[in-house]
């Protein structure tokens, strides 16, 4: 589809916008995803965002080692520690292709979290939490251009997770069952079977922002590296999300009854929680686009847009202890617009 036809029911065009000189960081992005600036224009334009704020301030504040505030805790400092870090990384574009910390701050957190098994621990051992951890590591790491062939264990673990096949119900502390090969001391893990993003600190019911991270996660994996374990657990949270309508957060899981307010308050960046256009991130990605049970989502999406074509921020979680502010509640934000823009451009084109 040619690139103004995705945009005809836009209130109007903020491409301009996102492209303005003053702001580096959205302009790389908005060149790479929304603009489809040349090869050239987009490399230079990354190279400039990571000189500059906000990618800059983040990695300048990195120890050597690869952590933030404090050796051993991957999790601790929220906001500021090294899972919070990489996160905001991942979604300001930053790249291990233009600056070496990347890569370190990477290696960290595959070191201090990540067991044998595939699961994301924040205390290395393993453990039956929910997957919001581990969906969030596999979304930035290969975002921020890690290649680390441990990585297939973590998504193949994700898998499993939600299907509830093959899960071992004594593991060792790298969380790895009985078997050939695997030493003791053991401990007994109780996942939920046949879960299906089922979280214990939501009660024991599904949780929809543990369920958002790990489909994006599966969605951002290309096609060939899918296990039938993926496709299994992909097919799971895609009708999680569609066995109701996304834009009123008919999904199972609600505490209480009523869905969480913060579905529908757009935010920046993503940490633990999820909104509905992360939901839409996913389903696009996985080419659900022209899908009529994603309209009214899209539709939603649209209806937030103001009259100059921006998107406000309408949720925060603890700016204020954020390295960088990522702008005012309430008011035009250029990165909840380009999340917007890249939905609606990627669910015109399938």
């Amino acid at each position: 589809m040619a690139q103004q036809d995705w945009k005809k029911r836009l209130k109007a065009d903020p491409t301009d916008w996102l492209l303005e000189e003053s702001d580096p960081g959205v302009r790389y992005l908005a060149l790479r995803d929304i603009a489809d600036g040349d090869e050239k224009e987009v490399k230079a334009a990354r190279a400039k965002a990571h000189r500059e704020r906000p990618i800059a301030v983040i990695l300048d504040n990195m120890n050597p080692a690869g952590y933030w505030i404090a050796a051993g805790s991957v999790y601790a400092n929220k906001c500021r520690g090294p899972v919070w870090s990489v996160i905001s990384l991942a979604e300001l574009g930053a790249t291990v292709e233009e600056d070496k910390r990347v890569g370190v701050a990477c290696d960290y957190i595959i070191k201090n979290s990540l067991l044998k098994s595939g699961q994301f621990s924040p205390g290395r051992i393993p453990n039956n939490m929910g997957l919001c951890l581990q969906g969030n590591m596999l979304i930035s790491l290969p975002e921020l251009g890690c290649k680390d062939k441990r990585l297939e264990t973590a998504y193949e673990y994700a898998a499993r997770r939600v299907t509830g096949e093959g899960l071992p119900q004594k593991v060792n502390m790298e969380g790895l069952g009985e078997g050939k090969g695997v030493s003791g001391p053991f401990r007994y893990i109780n996942y939920p079977a046949k879960s299906g993003f089922i979280c214990r600190t939501n009660k024991g019911l599904p949780c929809g922002w543990e369920a958002a991270k790990v489909l994006l996660a599966f969605a951002n994996l290309p096609g060939e590296k899918r296990t039938e374990q993926i496709n299994k657990a992909i097919d799971i949270g895609v009708n999680f999300f569609l066995s109701g309508d996304p834009s009123k957060a008919e999904f199972p899981g609600h505490r209480g009854g009523a869905p969480d307010i913060r579905w529908w308050q757009f935010q920046f960046p993503s940490f633990w929680g999820a909104d509905i256009l992360q939901i839409a991130e996913a389903l696009t990605k996985l080419g659900y686009g022209q899908n009529p049970r994603l309209s009214n989502t899209i539709d939603l999406i649209l209806s937030k847009q103001n009259e100059q074509g921006r998107w406000p921020l309408e949720w925060i979680d603890h700016s204020h202890k954020m390295w960088v502010k990522y702008g005012t509640l309430g008011k035009p934000n250029k990165w909840v617009t380009l999340r917007a823009l890249r939905v609606l451009k990627r669910a015109a084109e399938y």
